[in-house]
């Protein structure tokens, strides 16, 4: 099990019991899955290109990914309808608290010039999105080995009824918010 779940049990339920007042711990918000999103633009034009994003996006999550198709044409963009022009993964269970565990003390720091996440990013239903503009901070993808930097959107979606109650469930999983 990994250190993140068993923090959640224990210490998480605990503080958020103590600020929230909940009368029962099955109140207590959760992290459902957490979504991570690569738009590739040039993919229509280059398969390569997607063929590469998917392969990062495996490598950083741990979990197949799948190509997301267009759902309308856009002749400015030179889209059609079906052209797959990205990919996304969603985790769950133990590998979700193992990517964010990674994300958080791994990655993040890596990020250049970092003061901490956006802390407007939340939704209003208690889900946060994350922008994140090179797959190249995760230590497990090779700098060598990348054929061009590409960013990601990753969202975490919990059972919290209000963003404070979200954004205090993040910190307690050690989110670097700026102040």
């Amino acid at each position: 099990m990994s250190r993140l779940k068993d923090m959640y049990k224990n210490e998480i339920v605990d503080a958020m019991v103590k600020k929230f007042g909940y009368k029962n711990v099955m109140e207590v918000p959760k992290l459902d899955k957490i979504v991570v999103n690569m738009g590739v633009g040039e993919a229509k034009d280059n398969a390569k290109a997607l063929e590469s994003a998917v392969k990062d996006m495996e490598i950083i999550t741990g979990q197949k990914a799948v190509t997301t198709k267009a759902k309308k044409a856009i002749a400015n963009f030179k889209i059609r309808e079906g052209m797959a022009i990205g990919c996304k993964v969603t985790l769950r269970g133990e590998k979700m608290y193992e990517f964010l565990d990674r994300l958080v003390n791994l990655a993040l720091p890596r990020v250049r010039d970092f003061r901490g996440v956006n802390p407007n990013g939340f939704d209003g239903r208690g889900n946060y999105a994350l922008g994140i503009k090179e797959q190249i901070i995760f230590p497990e993808i090779e700098y060598d080995k990348v054929d061009k930097v590409r960013g990601m959107d990753i969202v975490f979606v919990t059972t919290a009824r209000s963003d404070e109650e979200a954004r205090e469930l993040l910190a307690q999983f050690n989110m670097p918010f700026a102040k």
